[in-house]
């Protein structure tokens, strides 16, 4: 008796270690999932379209979140080696967004763009380089580990698009 006893704790143990030492997916508001870079690498390619050119996806920094819908967001850094000074420094990285967006005052159709944290604004533009709108961003002073790219649920609801420790939030 005392040995079976024995084995269901062992047993219950080594099932607690592998789910705490499996890929985390972080549940926000609503059943939306934010995705780590491990679940967004499945879903982007290796290299995207912009501006007349084709480039390299960072998919070890991109992000996004499958919505309780079955909808995802993506976001991926871009390898803009060979663009223009003026074209690389708002295109940092790939967005794509498979349901409207609200950011600020402005909406954001379903869509894919560039995107880029530039000074204190982040700016959107379509493929072809074309600025749509930009809205101010925020810095999060106490975010423990920044990152080149990531997205976090906004505790006020909603979620948040980092680049290192400026943020611009949205919601759907």
């Amino acid at each position: 008796m005392r040995f079976h006893t024995i084995m269901k704790f062992a047993g219950a143990s080594v099932l607690g270690l592998a789910v705490m030492a499996s890929p985390v997916r972080t549940l926000a508001q609503g059943g939306d999932t934010v995705l780590k870079p491990a679940d967004t690498q499945k879903l982007l390619p290796a290299s995207v379209y912009y501006k007349a050119q084709s480039a390299p996806t960072q998919l070890r920094n991109s992000a996004g979140i499958k919505f309780a819908d079955g909808y995802y967001l993506l976001a991926t850094m871009v390898d803009t080696s060979g663009y223009s000074s003026d074209v690389a420094s708002k295109y940092q990285a790939y967005f794509i967004t498979e349901v409207p967006l609200k950011l600020g005052s402005d909406n954001l159709p379903a869509g894919v763009y560039g995107v880029g944290f530039v000074a204190d604004k982040f700016v959107i533009t379509d493929v072809g380089a074309h600025d749509i709108f930009s809205v101010g961003t925020s810095t999060d002073q106490a975010l423990k580990r920044p990152m080149p790219l990531q997205i976090m649920a906004d505790p006020a609801g909603g979620f948040r698009l980092y680049a290192g420790r400026k943020f611009v939030k949205f919601t759907r």
